[in-house]
């Protein structure tokens, strides 16, 4: 029986994930590959979990083992839309999955969100991870090899933070920009991030959550970990303490609420100790304008409650927090890509049970998976039971004979080399992933990081 040819747009959780429950079933063989615009496999696991988090990125790991299998190929450094349009993808493979994620993020909407020194958390975060596509190849000048990006000046001049958010993405931030550059050295940052996060002076990071603290989406685990960072106090308000009605219903029937707040009670206890860093978590509380001439000068912000609808609504008088960088947490949303299907209002692909939709109704081989199916919510375990519907759709196709085998694997690698694009492949990355191995050996530690294009693409390379 021919196999199904099946492109996978995305090297992210989500994208493995269906490349494996595609290939764990023995009914219908496929031939799977998997595609990213890097040139390194794991999206967000290596490019969004923060490095001082390694076993939730050693998920890695498992994950390359899906990559391993002689039916699943990967096809890295290639980009739709640059290398190769979606028409051309779907004419040389029998069906297609969308699983690349989301890139953008949610904006604020208030007035001086756009000054120099109020960023987006995914910008920052692709920089602390060493996303090659945040780090500039070349500066233009002579002294240089690399480029700067903008963010590397907003965290060395700045002394207050702020971080507008109450998810683990927001924690993460925090903790970055609250630590001590050596408290980062054991992880794999790359040792240009290193050596700018020890040229920073931040003393306070400030944490806004527009709602109380049973309603954060923090991990628990997460949020203890902020109590662990050495040298720093923790300052909170005893008042955002004393739920409501609404509040103390959620804690009796949410346990991941409930040890949240029990956890951040604790610390109501702790003593203020003159510390030279300090962490505030403000409850109820929202940011209505960020002021400055030209850049961040401040954050004012508003006390907010639950109205009858359980709406967020304005409680309080307007103070400023004084604050030179202002990071937006509040999620993230996808993008639109020429070629796919969109919903602008949801910021995701149309679809159907993951089967996805155009104008005219279901698409004969278009399917998707992950964020730019569901939207940013879950954990990275969630794209798994995402990514078994989407398949489970798919391989329904198939044996309805709406979906049948046409092409060949090969078809896509002949498109590919004539117009000179050599993807790497998984041999490559074991290559990038052995040089990284060798340069975190030489600074005493697992891994580092490598940050730039032309870098990875060197590592890449066969010495043959």
């Amino acid at each position: 029986m021919k196999p199904l040819v099946v492109a996978i747009v995305g090297a992210g959780p989500s994208g493995i994930y269906a490349a494996e429950a595609l290939t764990a079933q023995s009914e219908i063989p496929v031939q799977v590959a998997v595609i990213d615009k890097l040139p390194v496999p794991f999206g967000l696991v290596r490019y969004g979990v923060a490095p001082d988090h390694p076993s939730i990125r050693s998920i890695r790991n498992t994950l390359e083992r899906t990559l391993e299998r002689d039916d699943v190929s990967f096809f890295g450094n290639v980009a739709i839309g640059r290398d190769i349009t979606v028409e051309e993808l779907r004419s040389v493979t029998d069906a297609v999955i969308y699983a690349y994620g989301a890139a953008s993020d949610r904006r604020l909407d208030v007035e001086g969100e756009d000054l120099a020194g109020s960023i987006a958390a995914p910008d920052l975060v692709a920089w602390y991870c060493g996303n090659p596509d945040v780090h500039p190849e070349t500066s233009g000048g002579d002294d240089h090899r690399y480029g700067h990006n903008p963010i590397e000046e907003l965290i060395t001049r700045a002394r207050q933070a702020v971080v507008v958010g109450a998810g683990n993405v927001a924690l993460d931030v925090l903790r970055v920009l609250i630590k001590e550059a050596d408290e980062l050295d054991e992880t794999d940052m790359a040792d240009e991030v290193l050596s700018v996060l020890a040229q920073k002076s931040i003393t306070d990071v400030h944490l806004l959550a527009r709602r109380g603290p049973a309603y954060t989406a923090f991990t628990t685990k997460e949020l203890r970990e902020i109590a662990k960072i050495e040298n720093v106090d923790l300052l909170l308000d005893p008042a955002d303490f004393d739920l409501d009605q609404a509040g103390k219903a959620r804690i009796t029937k949410d346990k991941v609420a409930a040890r949240n707040v029990a956890a951040m009670q604790d610390w109501l206890d702790r003593p203020i100790t003159g510390a030279p860093r300090r962490i505030h978590l403000h409850f109820w509380t929202r940011p209505v304008r960020i002021l400055g001439s030209d850049r961040v000068e401040a954050v004012e912000v508003e006390r907010t409650r639950l109205n009858d609808t359980g709406r967020v609504v304005a409680a309080g008088p307007l103070e400023p927090i004084t604050a030179q960088l202002v990071v937006r947490s509040v999620g993230y949303r996808g993008i639109a890509l020429d070629g796919i299907p969109y919903d602008q209002d949801l910021g995701r692909v149309p679809h159907a049970d993951g089967h996805v939709i155009r104008e005219d109704g279901f698409s004969p081989d278009e399917y998707v998976t992950g964020w730019i199916k569901r939207g940013p919510t879950g954990v990275i375990g969630t794209n798994k039971s995402d990514a078994v519907e989407t398949v489970h759709s798919l391989l329904n196709d198939v044996s309805d004979e709406a979906l049948m085998a046409r092409h060949d694997i090969a078809e896509l690698t002949s498109l590919l080399a004539d117009r000179g694009i050599r993807p790497l492949d998984l041999p490559a990355w074991q290559r990038i992933d052995a040089a990284e191995m060798a340069r975190g050996q030489g600074h005493g530690r697992d891994r580092t990081t490598i940050v730039h294009h032309s870098e990875l693409l060197a590592a890449a390379t066969d010495p043959d």
